[in-house]
């Protein structure tokens, strides 16, 4: 086979690599995108839910109960002291409902 020869077909093989890369870089980043959507739809609709009594734990790790809620904040209380700490709603990692408390 003459070297020419073996140059196209070196490149032609290179081309359907080509072509194949965009679409797994679409088809990767669908796979990682929509989930992402998904979890902060959800988070989103538990912060919309809250009310006081409710048991929260904020992304720091405090875990305490709703005593009042704002328009954008949270006031919550901890214990053991009973101490009133202000948080921003975004703060909010988790809901503790009573379902999760028995499991």
């Amino acid at each position: 086979m003459s070297p020419f020869a073996l140059l196209l077909l070196q490149a032609s093989g290179f081309g359907g690599l080509s072509l194949l890369l965009p679409v797994v870089l679409i088809g990767f980043v669908l796979l990682t995108a929509i989930p992402q959507q998904r979890k902060q739809k959800a988070w989103n609709e538990m912060l919309t839910k809250l009310k006081s009594g409710d048991r929260v734990t904020t992304n720091g790790g405090i875990r305490g109960q709703i005593v009042s809620l704002k328009d954008d904040s949270v006031i919550v209380r901890v214990q053991p002291d009973g101490v009133k700490l202000e948080f921003v709603k975004s703060a909010i990692a988790s809901v503790t409902t009573e379902e999760d408390a028995s499991a």
